[in-house]
Formats: C-alpha cells, structure tokens, sequence
C-alpha cells in the first residue's frame, strides 16, 4: 500500500511558506528544501541542522527535516521533529498529517487516527487525509471504516488507482471477491501501467483457481516492474500449480537473488526439490531458512522427511525432536520419529513415540468432540503430510503454527571503527575534531608536532605509496635529528600499525613511551595497536568480533550465535586507554574506543556508560550514537537503539540508514 508521497507536498509548499527574515537562514532554508526535492535526504538533514542550530524555534525546518528522515526510514527521528514542529506551531495541519503518516509506519494505528482527526479538524477539504486514515483503519481491520473513507477519498480524487486497489483489498478482507475484482479492473483501466492492480488481481485469480488468467496478470506485473521480489513469488507459486515446475523454481530463484534472506521462499524452494528428489540441494535450503528463521517447526519436519529418504536416520531423529520441542503436541512428529527410532532398532523408543503420539491425538478430538467439533485438529490429523508450498496469504496460525517465515532478517553489524592519531591529515578533514569538539591538550600536542599534521580520525587513513614513504622518512629525520624523539618513535610507530605491522609498530610506540611516560596520546595509540592485532588474530581464526543481530520484521532481536565464539584478550588494549583517560580525562575518543574494546569483551552495559561519556564530552560524535545504538538493540532495549541510531544519521553516519530499515522499521 502506498502512502502520500511527500514530494508532492513539498512542491506545493515551496510557493506558500513564511519568509524567516535573514539571507543566511533563506539560504539553508531554500538549500534544504531543494535537497529534498532532488531526494538528496542526508544532505538536507545537514542543511537543516545548520538552519535548527541558528534558529531553535523554526517549525519549518523540524518539519522538513522530519520529512528527509522519513524518507531514510528513520521513524523514529521523523517522530521526534514532526512532534517538535507541533510544539512550536500547534495548528500545523501538515505536521499532523505526516506525523500521522510515521506512526502508521510504526505500527502505532490508534496513534495515527488521533493526529488525522486533529489534522481534518484544520483542514477537512484535504483529501489526503482521508486516503491515510482510511489505511489507519485498514491496519486496525475495521474494514468498513476503511472503505468510507477510501469512498471520500475517490470522490476527491476519482482517478487515484491507488486508492481503487485499497478499497479492493478491504472488500477482499470483508469476503467480497466480486466488489474486490471491480476495484482491481477500476484501478488497472485507469492507470495500465501501475503493477500493484495486476498483482492484486492476479492473487484474486489464484485463490478462485484461475491459473491461467492468475499468471497472465503476474506476468504483466513483471514486465512492468523487474525489482518487485514479491510478484515473482507469487508466479512461482501459480507456476507450480500449473505443474510448471521448472518455472517455478527459476522464479524462486530471481526472489532470493532481490531477496537472499526471504526464508519463506527457502523453504518453498526446498519442498520443490524435495519432491523431484534433488535432496542434497533441499537440504541445503531448508538449513539456510532454518539459521534465518529456527522457530519454525516446518521446517524441522520437513528436512527430517529429507533425511529419512537419504536414509540419515540419526539427523532425521535430531530435527523430528526439535519440532517436538517447538511444538510438544505435534502428533506427526512422534510418530515419525518412531519409525526412525524403528530403523535404528530403537524398539523402546519408537513405542514410547507411538504411544505419545496416540494419546495427543486423544486429547485433541476431546477437546473438539467437547467444543461439538467434529473435526480433527491439524496436529491430530495422522493424514496431513504439511507439505504443502505456502502462499503468501496463508497462515500457519490458523493451525497454531508460527507465522514468521517471510521477510525474516539476520545481518552481521559490524561496530564503527576505532579512532586514532594519525599523521600528515590535514585538520580540514579531520571529520570527528570538526564537529565543536575542542581539547586544549590535543591542540597543544598538534601545535607541537605541527610539521606532521596529526588529526583524530576513525579507521585508517587511506594512503598511496609515496605518501607513505614520505611520510615514514618524515618521522624517521624526527628520530634522527632530535636524538630520539618520541614524536618521531609515535609516527613511524602510527605509519606501521597502518600497515599492519603490528609487532614493529608496539615496539616504537614502546620507544615513544620511554621518552614521553605521560603522553596520553602515545598510550591512546598503542591502544589502538594493540586492539587491532587482536582483531588481525581473530581474523584469521575466522572469528570476526561482530555484533551479531537477529531481526525479524516485528524488530525483535535475538541473538543466536552460529558457533561457538572464541574470546579474545583485550586487556593490554584497555589498559592503555585506561591510562590516556587518566591523564586526559576529557579526551573523548579514549572512552568511545574502551567501549568497542568492551564491546569485543562481552561487556555491554560497560560499554554503554562508555559511550554516553563520550557522547557527554561531545554531543556531535555520531559513531557513539550509532555504536550505542546496536549494542542497546542487541540488548533488545530496539526503541533506544532506533533513537540513538537515528541521532546518528542526523549527524552524517551514512551506515545509520540501513541499519534503521532492516531493525528500527514495521513491514
């Protein structure tokens, strides 16, 4: 479903906006909006920043920026300066609107219908807001509300497709096939070459059996639309019904290349090439939607059948009984299980299933023969073979099943890097010292060493060969010409880290040390050194020190480590940083890198405090929002992960954003 497209609204505002009075804030203010009308949303979020930092009170530009924010699909910060351009101007009919717009995009219905209400109190002849209130509705399944204001909407705006296929799939939801079909026919005369209506319609066909005209309308949305992963699922699935099981499979294929963690589609493929008895390969997708998804009890069983018929009893006995574990009541599984146990001359333990297996079937046609149920239940049902492809539509929780197999989500999110001291960085790109933090003891250590331009900068800086070399000879002359220098011994020490050699490197910084005990940048350095051999260790032991976060669409997070994870020693990194905090107290960056190293220690709520010291002595470090915020989502506190990730989008970390649509965001 579409919502409202805020470039619309920003084209009409352009010519009815207030003048706020000084050249400097037209400027950022007409910056910005062109930044938004060219969709370039990070660089209109810093526009605006300017503009919000020169003027607080300018409800305009909370409102501009939350409209760049939504279109990152960060929420999240959207929310916060939608309800901070209310506070400021609290008849602001447009910020009720797209605030109500961001809470239906949260999930937060009841809230979105409260903002629209007050938004059609200001301005009833807007018909918009009857399109998003209605969508309210839909989300709530009051489906007939929907529809009336689907109704109101059409009579604004008679030839919005969009709101066709809409009030369509609410007559579908109210079993009004014939009303539904109308609205798909209305939609697609109007605009022929929109996908949705074919798609809609071609789903229609499917469940009324259809098939050929069921395909015809896929293929068509296809045609119209390559990148739409969800209308070649829905073709494979018409293809496999018209025995087309090659096609099938080809379309399954083309999902998980848009798609590689859709583990609905996984599981489908692997039922597919089970039942032409390529089992080796359905093995292998039934695994992949199991480390996806491992709550699923179809899939345990199903791979169980798979290995039944390669004869791998033992696996097969393993998956049977975490299907059990799963769901105790599955009455197939037991008696699977027991004819595995059979195989393996398991004479006790198959009776032992067998009987269990009977008496949950007992129990079930009980409580139905009580509840004048004639039926059995799906559990009971010794008959069902549950494999069956699954639609999209359908819904394991009609039989109690888990319903979570589609667009569930696991990414490897990888902290930001360390800061460091590096050398020959202009402080022109020295990104994080040029965000208002200033340290009297770096500017002095800067002034000192003035000739090799050291900076603070995260990651390595990327350098050339020559660069390098001069560089090194730089520091090198250093050494030379002040009998020892520990300036020197810190920046060829820095120059070899930066190449990874390591050992070299911790002896020099050792050099530096000797000469300068109480240079806190020397210990902030070998800190870093230190840290990254570790890393380099662990690298090559394939165990990359990562946050590993689960996600599915619902954004709760798991943590379920794939293997056993082999620790590493930090200490000496620690107790480096620990020593530059000493001496520097208010340097920033030490805390913000004794964090990640805590981080890499399993230390979380250490690391958090770490994190929020830095953020303290400097509010515009974007990298400690955003390390902050995976490690409170990986904690499973998402709401303040998402707030403090979208800070940090607002302060130009660019990895925010997708950390935001695959964690902070309801599908």
């Amino acid at each position: 479903m579409k919502n409202l497209r805020f470039i619309l609204l920003l084209l009409l505002l352009l010519f009815c906006r207030q003048a706020h009075g000084q050249i400097s804030k037209e400027y950022f203010f007409m910056r910005g909006t062109s930044e938004l009308i060219d969709r370039k949303y990070p660089e209109a979020i810093r526009s605006f920043n300017v503009l919000i930092k020169v003027d607080t009170n300018l409800y305009d530009a909370y409102f501009r920026r939350a409209i760049a924010k939504y279109n990152l699909s960060d929420f999240f910060g959207a929310q916060t300066d939608f309800n901070k351009a209310i506070e400021l101007n609290p008849v602001f009919t447009y910020a009720y609107f797209y605030r109500a717009i961001t809470h239906n995009s949260m999930g937060n219905h009841a809230a979105a219908l409260k903002d629209l209400e007050a938004a059609n109190e200001l301005r009833p002849e807007l018909p918009g807001i009857y399109y998003s209130r209605a969508l309210s509705y839909f989300f709530l399944q009051q489906f007939d509300k929907a529809i009336d204001d689907f109704n109101r909407y059409l009579r604004y705006e008679p030839k919005a497709n969009e709101g066709y296929v809409n009030r369509g799939t609410c007559k579908l939801f109210l079993k009004d096939t014939v009303g539904a079909l109308e609205d798909y026919n209305r939609a697609i005369a109007i605009n022929r070459f929109e996908p949705d209506g074919y798609s809609r319609r071609g789903r229609v066909y499917a469940m009324q059996g259809k098939n050929e005209r069921s395909l015809n309308d896929f293929n068509e949305a296809i045609r119209l639309d390559t990148s739409s992963s969800l209308n070649y699922y829905f073709r494979a699935v018409a293809r496999y019904n018209a025995k087309d099981i090659k096609g099938a499979l080809a379309d399954f294929d083309r999902v998980l290349k848009l798609d590689p963690y859709n583990a609905l589609t996984l599981y489908n493929r692997a039922l597919i090439l089970s039942q032409i008895g390529d089992y080796d390969n359905a093995l292998a997708d039934y695994t992949r939607a199991a480390e996806i998804n491992p709550s699923n009890v179809l899939i345990y069983y199903n791979r169980a059948g798979v290995y039944m018929e390669k004869q791998q009893t033992r696996e097969a006995i393993a998956d049977y009984t975490r299907a059990i574990e799963i769901y105790p009541d599955f009455a197939n599984a037991y008696l699977n299980r027991s004819y595995a146990k059979r195989q393996r001359n398991d004479a006790r333990g198959a009776k032992q299933d067998y009987d269990a297996a009977q008496q949950k079937i007992a129990e079930h046609k009980k409580k139905l023969d009580a509840a004048g149920d004639t039926e059995h239940s799906a559990f009971a049902d010794t008959s069902q073979k549950f494999d069956q492809l699954v639609a999209l539509d359908a819904d394991f929780g009609n039989k109690n099943f888990t319903s979570d197999l589609l667009q569930y989500r696991r990414a490897d999110i990888t902290l930001l890097p360390l800061f460091r001291v590096a050398v020959g960085v202009e402080q022109a790109d020295n990104v994080s010292l040029g965000k208002a933090f200033f340290s009297q003891s770096f500017e002095d250590f800067r002034q000192r060493t003035a000739a090799l331009h050291v900076a603070v900068v995260s990651g390595k800086p990327t350098r050339d060969a020559p660069q390098m070399r001069r560089l090194t000879a730089q520091s090198e002359r250093y050494i030379d010409s002040l009998g020892g220098s520990g300036v020197g011994y810190f920046a060829k020490a820095s120059l070899l880290e930066e190449q990874n050699q390591y050992n070299a490197a911790l002896t020099h910084y050792k050099q530096s040390l000797s000469v300068e005990k109480g240079n806190a940048y020397y210990y902030f350095n070998r800190s870093v050194a230190q840290s990254e051999m570790m890393d380099f260790i662990a690298s090559i032991d394939n165990t990359p020190q990562t946050i590993v976060l689960e996600t599915d669409n619902t954004t709760n997070v798991q943590n379920k480590p794939q293997h056993e994870t082999k620790m590493y020693d930090y200490s000496a990194a620690i107790n480096d940083l620990n020593r530059a905090i000493q001496l520097e107290p208010n340097f920033a960056h030490a805390y913000y890198n004794r964090a990640n190293l805590r981080c890499n220690t399993n230390q979380m709520p250490e690391a958090i405090e770490d994190y929020t010291r830095a953020i303290d002595l400097h509010p515009a470090m974007g990298e400690a929002y955003y390390n902050r915020g995976l490690v409170q989502i990986y904690l499973r506190d998402t709401n303040k992960g998402c707030l403090d990730i979208s800070k940090a989008g607002e302060l130009g970390v660019k990895e925010a954003y997708n950390v935001i649509k695959r964690f902070c965001t309801k599908k």
